[in-house]
């Protein structure tokens, strides 16, 4: 995986997330396109630039996590 691609990545995450709010990993993924390793690596990107957050909810007696842009 090259650095331009991971960077590219992370644009089609923040769009996503700029464009639709919070999103789990399932949504993100199928909205990108990305798989794992390509969605991850691009979460670290975005997490590294300070611009991502995770965001826990108990909903009905279970963990979700979403990821939301920083603001």
């Amino acid at each position: 995986m090259e650095i331009n691609n991971i960077g590219n990545n992370a644009g089609l995450v923040w769009n996503a997330l700029n464009a639709n709010g919070k999103m789990t990993e399932a949504k993100l993924k199928k909205e990108t396109g990305l798989a794992s390793a390509e969605f991850f690596a691009a979460l670290g990107w975005l997490a590294r630039e300070g611009k991502l957050n995770v965001v826990v909810e108990t909903r009905c007696g279970k963990e979700c996590e979403y990821y939301t842009l920083n603001a």
